[in-house]
């Protein structure tokens, strides 16, 4: 074989290499899950006169919460975008099963925690969310 062809050979073995590489990479990428989990979702408007202070003890104690509750897997509590925007945060609990969703209302540490959420919300959403 001359040095030519062996060039082109070459070439085109790592031309196709690289394109079956970005094509195995694409399909990963398109990849997605859909966990049996749920996902409870609260979208907050506060009343006017809440103190930032209360407004933070509040999502704070949504952490405090999740340490308390059997069968949290996983909470967001930042808010990076909201919709409606006379809404003012967002957090969400993520729960390993419709079990432990059920239970989270009835549990003594998000009864202590309503008892300072529920007098600085003004309204709230909060749909849950599941592929069960």
């Amino acid at each position: 074989m001359t040095k030519t062809r062996e060039r082109a050979v070459l070439g085109l073995t790592l031309a196709a290499g690289l394109l079956g590489a970005g094509y195995a990479a694409g399909q990963a990428a398109a990849k997605f899950g859909m966990p049996k989990s749920i996902i409870h979702v609260v979208v907050v408007k506060w009343k006017e006169d809440a103190s930032e202070a209360d407004r933070q003890k509040a999502i704070d104690g949504v952490k405090k919460m999740a340490a308390q509750i059997p069968g949290i897997k996983n909470i967001w509590i930042k808010t990076a975008r909201i919709a409606p925007r006379d809404y003012h945060a967002a957090f969400v609990i993520e729960f390993k099963d419709r079990a432990s969703a059920d239970n989270y209302g009835e549990h003594p540490a998000h009864e202590e925690w309503m008892k300072h959420y529920i007098p600085i919300r003004e309204a709230s959403l909060s749909p849950q969310i599941t592929n069960e």
